[in-house]
């Protein structure tokens, strides 16, 4: 009796576990929409706008000539992050027959809040601080409600970073590093189930000279 007793009571523990389990996976992929990222780019920083570009040229320092007192005849190095920018839209995970597919409705809307940015190198030298920059995560609030495009700005590589390893040492060097950025935002539709949605951009940091 006692044995049967146990082997009950540990079934109903296994069964409570899975089904909390279970309960995470379907809060997780209830959403009946998701994120899609159409594309991401990268804009040098600088004393002026840079253009968005598939790959990012991420110069490490730039000799600054205005306003005063710096000049043509004195430049001031200036270290500046570089922005990025993503493309997205909203898509439903059932979008009915070909020809009528569902429009999302307000419920649908996802509503973005932060973002993370891993950086690796092709070469496996990933230690962050040594090899490639220590990740960042950032604050972004925006709401996608459509399938049109919405465009979403962020901090691709901070000013900090350039003043770390392995950046920092770019700055004397001929040297440049190849590395990918992994760009992950998260959010959450507005019945509160979370999604999140990834994309990667090459980066060539280095000193470049002066945009």
């Amino acid at each position: 009796m006692a044995m049967n007793r146990l082997i009950r009571l540990i079934g109903i523990a296994a069964l409570a576990a899975a089904g909390a389990s279970c309960g995470d996976v379907l809060r997780q992929s209830r959403s009946s929409s998701y994120l899609v990222m159409d594309s991401l780019a990268g804009i040098h920083g600088g004393p002026t706008s840079g253009v968005p570009s598939s790959i990012l040229s991420s110069d490490v320092i730039t000799n600054v000539t205005a306003p005063l007192p710096c000049s043509t005849v004195s430049p001031c190095p200036t270290i500046f992050g570089d922005a990025g920018q993503a493309s997205m839209h909203l898509a439903m995970k059932d979008p009915g027959p070909t020809g009528s597919p569902n429009a999302p409705g307000p419920i649908n809307a996802i509503t973005i809040n932060r973002y993370h940015v891993q950086y690796t190198r092709a070469d496996g030298r990933n230690t962050a601080g040594l090899d490639v920059p220590y990740p960042i995560d950032g604050a972004v609030t925006v709401t996608i409600s459509s399938t049109s495009a919405v465009t979403v700005g962020f901090e691709l590589v901070r000013v900090v970073a350039k003043e770390e390893s392995p950046l920092v040492q770019l700055v004397t060097s001929n040297q440049f590093i190849t590395m990918l950025a992994n760009v992950t935002f998260y959010g959450r539709d507005q019945a509160g189930n979370d999604t999140s949605v990834t994309g990667t951009i090459e980066i060539q940091a280095g000193n470049f000279g002066d945009f």
